[in-house]
């Protein structure tokens, strides 16, 4: 029994010390690179669920990128300072004035050039939102001359839909909210955005359908500016934790996101 024995204390050791690794408190550098304002500033588009949408009734803020974001300052052990813009773009200007220090964004090859990603934390669906009435019931219905598709500009739904529509007229706006302006307005036929957004902005449109179906994927993952390499180890093992320990599937779930799922382990 007693090789048994070692055996078994030698494998619960391990397990111990791989949970202590996991949660284990940074080095001053890595905080330093982290946080150097002594607080963890992140970057989160408002109105989005994948990044943070704010309760009209009790004010309460949630979204995949407000929970891992205010996890991670907690594990770092420093103030969680959510830094809030209308639109992607805004989000990215905002990293290069150095307003944040994490974000979460879609990643693209061409983004990667500017600023330093983890792995991939949500995979989410790209879509369309028509009005009420819409003749539109299908994808196959959209690309069609005289068809108007808002997207908000900027973004990697801007980039999908630039490189795959044919027939139909891109109508860009600044924001979100500005695509659901041109569609009650009539100036655009159509949304298209991830479908997270979608089922949010459809709240604000009676009788408005996200269509069936998913032309693509958009993947997204936490960003960090460049030249903070200390810490980036440290947020690249924070997001394979996040994602393994059930937490962004908890986040999903507690801002009731649909057409999203956990990307898988690195």
């Amino acid at each position: 029994m007693r090789p048994t024995h070692w055996l078994t204390t030698g494998i619960l050791v391990l397990l111990l010390m791989g949970c202590a690794g996991m949660n284990a408190a940074p080095t001053p550098e890595v905080r330093q690179a982290l946080a150097p304002t002594g607080k963890l500033r992140v970057g989160l588009q408002l109105g989005s669920p994948h990044n943070v949408i704010v309760d009209s009734v009790t004010g309460e803020m949630k979204g995949v990128g407000f929970d891992l974001g205010k996890e991670l300052a907690q594990r770092i052990g420093v103030p969680f300072e959510p830094v809030l813009y209308p639109s992607v773009g805004a989000v990215l200007d905002g990293g290069k004035s150095g307003a944040w220090d994490v974000a979460f964004v879609g990643f693209s090859p061409a983004r990667a050039k500017e600023w330093d990603f983890t792995a991939l934390h949500l995979e989410m669906e790209f879509g369309y939102l028509v009005p009420n009435g819409s003749s539109i019931s299908t994808m196959a219905d959209v690309d069609r001359p005289g068809i108007r598709v808002a997207v908000q500009e900027k973004s990697q739904p801007d980039v999908f839909l630039s490189r795959t529509l044919k027939n139909a007229v891109v109508v860009r706006a600044s924001s979100l909210a500005g695509t659901l302006d041109t569609l009650k307005s009539g100036t655009a036929d159509a949304i298209f955005s991830i479908k997270p957004s979608l089922f949010e902005v459809s709240n604000q449109l009676p009788g408005s359908r996200v269509l069936d179906g998913r032309p693509g994927v958009d993947p997204h993952a936490m960003v960090m500016p460049k030249g903070r390499d200390a810490g980036l180890g440290y947020a690249r093992r924070f997001i394979e934790d996040a994602k393994s320990e059930g937490r962004v599937k908890a986040a999903i779930e507690r801002v009731g996101m649909r057409g999203a799922v956990v990307a898988r382990l690195e």
